[in-house]
C-alpha cells in the first residue's frame, strides 16, 4: 500500500455552487489554501458564531497515473466539519454526516488515468442540521472546514481492509511498574482481520495467506507465523512470551506487521501500533495491569484561538504533552467527540489514558439523528480501537436524559465491535438508567463549601458497577487569568478540594476536571465575550493558578514551586493578606523574610491529606523574631505570634475567643496598649508604611535547593517565552510553532495585571496565525506562526513597550514532495 497526502493545492470558496463540479470552473475567485483549514478565521473573542456557519466549497486536482489502473484507490478525509459531499469528476461518491470521524470512499472506478481528475467537496458547517451534536444549544463552538488530513491509499484489488489487534494477558497478572528493571510477561495476540476480496474462495486461484511479524517499536521483529484463509474475515491467535507491558510511566509500544500473501507474493502490507495492557474497571476503582490507579485527568476540547479546529500534527501532540508533562495528569477525556489521531497517538507514546466519546451535548434528536449517532459509535470504535491509551468508550450523548431503547443500541454496537473495553456514558443526573459498564457522572456539587464530591452511593443506580466522575468545577466558578488574586486562589482550591475528596473515596475510579483550557463558546454560555473561562490554562495553554494543583501531583517531572499570592497587601481588601498557599511537589519548602528563616513546610502541613502534594497554607509570617527581640518571655512571644499570624490571614475584628483571651492578657499582664498591637503587626507581618519586605521560598528536593521564588517590589519586566519548537518541519502539510508569552519581573514573578500589547513581526518563510498585535491578558498571551511550504531561515521578533525586544529564530524544513 502507498499513501499520498492531499493536503496542499486546494482552492476554497466561502460559497459553494454546483458550478464547482464542472472541470472548467473558473477558480480565479477562489482562495488557495492548505489542509488543515478552517472555513473562517475568527477573532479571539467577541464574535458571532454565524461567521463560520456556511456551505462552502473546496476543489483540487488529483493526477491518476496509469500505474493506478486496476488498483483499489481509497480516498480518506480524517475530519470535515460537519457534513461533506465528495465529488469525483462531478459525480457524488460519498456523503458523510459527522465532523469528528473519518470517512473513506473507493474512487478507482471513477478516475481518468493518465490525466487530472477533479475532486470537489461541498462542506456544510451550519448548526441547524439534524445530525449530532446539533439540534439544540451547545456549550462549545463547532468550527467548520476540512480540518484534518486528506489522503489517498493505492492498493491491489485484494487488500487488508481492517485489523483489530487485541491482547490477552494472564488473569492473575499484577505488574510491578515501580521497578526500574523492565519485567517480561507471557501474552497472546488476537488479530481480527477483514480482507477486501471479491473472489477469495475461487478454487482456480492460489489460496491467500496471512503472514505476521511482531516488533517492539523501533526494534527487531519476531515472526509469528503464516495462516491460510478461506473467508473475508479471519481471527488469528498467537502466543508470545517476554513482552513488555504498556504502563503509565513506561508505555511500551509494539507494531504488528501483517502481510497478505498469494503464491509467495506480498499483495498488501499493514502495520498496526498497539500495546500489551490489561484494563479493568471494578466496583472499587480502575486497574491497569492489575494495579489500582486513581484516574486524575482533565477534559479537552480540540479548539485553538483564531483557527478553531484547524491545527496540524505538532499542535495536537503538544496538547497531550502539556497534559502529561506540565499538568501531571494521567488521563484525558475527549469532550465531547473523537479527536485527532495525532493527539491519541501521542497519548499512546507518553502513557496518557483516554476516555473517548461520541459527538453530542444534551440533545437527542429523531430516529434519523439516532441512526447517525449509532453510526458514530461504530466509526469511532473502528477507527480508534487499536490505541492502547483508550480505556473507555463514551456511548451516551453528554448530559442527556435517559432513552433506554437508544442506549441499548449504542452499547450493543460498542460491545460488538470491541469486547475488550468497557463503555461509559456521561450524565448529569443521579440514579439514571444504566446500560453502560461504568457509571460516569458530572459531579458539580462542590460550590466552595460543600464536600469536594458526593459519595458513590448517592449517585449510582447500581453500586456493583464502577463509578467515574467525568466533570467537576467548570461553570461553577469561571476564572479568568486576570481575575483578582482571591478569585484565582479560590479556583485553585476548588480543584484541590475535589481532587482530595476523590482521592479519599476508594470506590471512585477517578475524575476529570472541567477543563484543560478556556474555549470559545456560543452566546448562551461563557462570559458574554464568546469564551468559557473554565480552564486551568488560558486559550494559549498558559497556566492559571489552578494548573499548579495538578502539576504538583507529578513527582518525577520538574520541581514545582508557586505561591498563591504576589505578597502585595494592597491587592487584598483592608490590606489583609488572607490565606496564602504554597504549591510544590518538593520534599519541603523553606520560607524566609528579609533573609530571616521563618518556617520549613512539608507535605504533612497540607490540609489536603489525600493528595501526594496538596496546597500548603502559610500559617507563620514571623518565625522566632518576636522571641529573639527579648521584649517578651518565650510564652508571651508564642501567644503574640499566634495572634498576629491569625490577624495576617483573617484580618482585624471578629476574633475567636482564644485571640480575645491573648489580647486581654497582653493588656492586663504584659502592660501593652492597644496601639502596641498595631505596631507589632506592622513590624512583624504588615508592610504598610515601612521598608519593603522581601520573601524568599526555597523548594528542597533530595536535600538540595531545586527551585527558588523571591517576592519583592519589581523594578523591571521582560517577556518570558516558551517556544514549542524552533524547527518547523513540513511532513504532510504546513507546520506550526506556538510561542507562549508570560510577562515577568526581574525575579521571575508573573505580572498578572500587565495589559500592554505585544507586537509581532515575521521574517522568512513563515507567517502569523491571527493578528500581529496581541493584547496581554492576565500577564500572558500567545502567538502562532506557520510554515509556508518553503525551506529556509525564519525569525519572529516580539516587541512590548518597556521590555527588551526578543528575536526567535526558526529553521523551516520542507521535503521536495509533501504528498508521499
Amino acid at each position: 500500500m502507498s499513501r499520498t497526502y492531499l493536503n496542499d493545492n486546494w482552492n476554497f470558496s466561502t460559497e459553494y455552487t454546483d458550478a464547482m463540479l464542472q472541470a472548467d470552473y473558473d477558480e480565479s475567485s477562489m482562495e488557495s489554501v492548505r489542509i488543515p483549514h478552517t472555513c473562517k478565521e475568527v477573532p479571539f473573542h467577541y464574535f458571532d458564531e454565524q461567521m463560520y456557519q456556511m456551505v462552502c466549497g473546496y476543489r483540487r486536482n488529483i493526477f491518476a497515473p496509469e500505474t493506478w489502473r486496476d488498483k483499489s484507490v481509497v480516498l480518506t478525509f480524517e475530519g470535515v466539519a460537519h457534513s461533506a459531499q465528495i465529488f469525483i469528476n462531478g459525480k457524488l461518491v460519498k456523503e458523510h454526516n459527522c465532523g469528528y470521524t473519518a470517512c473513506s470512499v473507493e474512487i478507482g472506478d471513477l478516475l481518468r488515468y493518465g490525466q487530472n481528475n477533479q475532486l470537489t467537496v461541498r462542506v456544510n458547517s451550519r448548526e441547524d442540521q439534524n445530525i449530532p451534536p446539533f439540534g439544540f444549544v451547545i456549550d462549545y463552538m463547532t468550527f467548520g472546514g476540512i480540518y484534518r488530513d486528506v489522503y489517498l491509499e493505492v492498493r491491489e484489488k485484494e487488500y487488508l481492509e481492517d485489523i483489530f489487534v487485541k491482547t490477552l494477558l494472564p488473569p492473575e497478572l499484577k505488574s510491578h511498574p515501580e521497578k526500574k528493571a523492565a519485567e517480561h510477561y507471557p501474552a497472546k495476540i488476537v488479530s481480527l482481520i477483514q480482507i477486501h476480496s471479491d473472489d477469495i474462495q475461487d478454487p482456480e486461484k492460489e489460496p491467500l495467506y496471512i503472514r505476521q511479524k511482531l516488533l517492539k517499536k523501533d526494534n527487531e521483529d519476531l515472526a509469528l507465523g503464516e495462516t491460510e484463509i478461506s473467508g473475508n474475515e479471519v481471527e488469528i491467535e498467537e502466543a508470545v512470551s517476554d513482552i513488555l507491558l504498556w504502563e503509565l510511566d513506561d508505555p511500551c509500544l509494539y507494531e504488528l506487521k501483517t502481510e497478505l500473501v498469494r503464491s509467495g507474493k506480498v499483495i498488501d502490507t499493514r502495520v498496526d501500533t498497539f500495546g500489551f495492557r490489561k484494563v479493568e474497571f471494578e466496583t472499587d476503582g480502575f486497574y491497569l495491569n492489575g494495579n489500582k490507579v486513581k484516574i486524575r485527568g482533565l477534559n479537552r476540547h480540540q479548539s485553538y484561538p483564531y483557527v478553531g479546529y484547524a491545527m496540524p500534527e505538532s499542535m495536537q501532540k503538544q496538547d497531550a504533552e502539556i497534559l502529561k508533562q506540565e499538568l501531571g495528569c494521567n488521563a484525558v477525556r475527549t469532550s465531547h467527540y473523537p479527536q485527532s489521531q495525532y493527539f491519541i497517538e501521542r497519548c499512546d507514546e507518553i502513557g496518557l489514558l483516554v476516555f473517548m466519546e461520541i459527538p453530542g451535548w444534551q440533545h437527542i434528536g429523531d430516529e434519523n439523528w439516532k441512526r447517525q449517532a449509532i453510526q458514530n459509535v461504530k466509526d469511532m470504535i473502528r477507527q480508534y480501537r487499536n490505541h492502547p491509551s483508550i480505556i473507555l468508550w463514551g456511548v451516551r450523548i453528554n448530559e442527556s436524559g435517559d432513552d433506554d431503547e437508544f442506549y441499548i443500541r449504542t452499547n450493543e454496537a460498542a460491545h460488538e465491535l470491541d469486547d475488550s473495553r468497557p463503555t461509559g456514558g456521561v450524565r448529569a443526573h443521579k440514579k439514571s438508567h444504566l446500560f453502560e459498564d461504568v457509571y460516569t457522572y458530572n459531579d458539580f456539587s462542590h460550590d466552595g463549601k460543600a464536600p469536594g464530591c458526593e459519595p458513590k452511593k448517592n449517585i449510582t443506580s447500581d453500586r456493583n458497577k464502577p463509578y467515574l466522575i467525568s466533570e467537576y468545577n467548570g461553570h461553577m466558578y469561571p476564572t479568568k487569568a486576570f481575575d483578582d488574586e482571591e478569585h484565582r486562589r479560590e479556583h485553585a482550591l476548588r480543584h484541590a478540594r475535589v481532587l482530595d475528596a476523590v482521592a479519599g473515596q476508594n470506590d471512585i475510579a477517578g475524575s476529570f476536571g472541567w477543563c484543560m483550557f478556556d474555549y470559545n463558546t456560543h452566546k448562551d454560555f461563557g462570559s458574554g465575550d464568546r469564551i468559557c473561562y473554565h480552564g486551568v490554562l488560558d486559550m494559549f495553554r498558559n497556566p492559571k493558578m489552578a494548573a499548579y494543583v495538578y502539576a504538583c501531583e507529578a513527582e518525577d517531572g520538574d520541581t514545582v514551586l508557586e505561591l498563591s499570592s504576589s505578597m502585595d497587601i494592597g491587592e487584598h481588601p483592608g490590606c489583609n493578606r488572607g490565606a496564602t498557599y504554597i504549591f510544590s511537589n518538593a520534599d519541603s519548602v523553606k520560607m524566609y523574610k528579609n533573609d530571616h528563616f521563618i518556617k520549613e513546610y512539608t507535605r504533612k502541613d497540607s490540609p489536603f491529606q489525600n493528595l501526594k502534594h496538596g496546597p500548603i497554607l502559610i500559617d507563620d509570617f514571623i518565625g522566632d523574631e518576636i522571641k529573639k527581640s527579648g521584649d517578651f518571655t518565650e510564652k508571651q512571644a508564642e501567644e503574640i505570634k499566634s495572634a498576629l499570624n491569625y490577624t495576617a490571614v483573617h484580618g482585624y475584628g471578629h476574633y475567636p475567643a482564644w485571640i480575645i483571651k491573648i489580647a486581654l492578657k497582653a493588656l492586663l499582664f504584659y502592660h501593652m496598649k492597644p496601639e502596641d498591637a498595631v505596631t507589632l503587626y506592622n513590624s512583624y507581618v504588615g508592610d504598610w508604611g515601612g521598608s519593603s519586605t522581601i520573601y524568599r521560598f526555597e523548594a528542597i528536593k533530595d536535600g538540595r535547593i531545586a527551585k527558588t521564588i523571591v517576592k519583592k517590589p519589581m523594578t523591571a519586566y521582560h517577556m518570558d517565552l516558551t517556544v514549542s519548537s524552533r524547527e518547523l518541519l513540513e511532513q504532510r502539510s504546513y507546520d506550526v510553532a506556538e510561542v507562549r508569552i508570560v510577562m515577568r519581573d526581574e525575579n521571575g514573578n508573573q505580572l498578572f495585571y500587565f495589559e500592554d500589547p505585544v507586537i509581532a513581526e515575521t521574517e522568512g518563510p513563515i507567517e502569523m496565525i491571527g493578528p500581529e498585535i496581541v493584547p496581554v491578558r492576565g500577564g500572558m498571551t500567545g502567538i502562532y506562526v506557520k510554515s509556508l511550504g518553503e525551506s529556509g531561515k525564519a525569525a519572529l521578533t516580539l516587541r512590548c513597550l518597556g521590555a527588551d525586544p526578543v528575536r526567535i529564530e526558526f529553521e523551516v524544513i520542507c521535503p521536495d514532495n509533501n504528498e508521499g
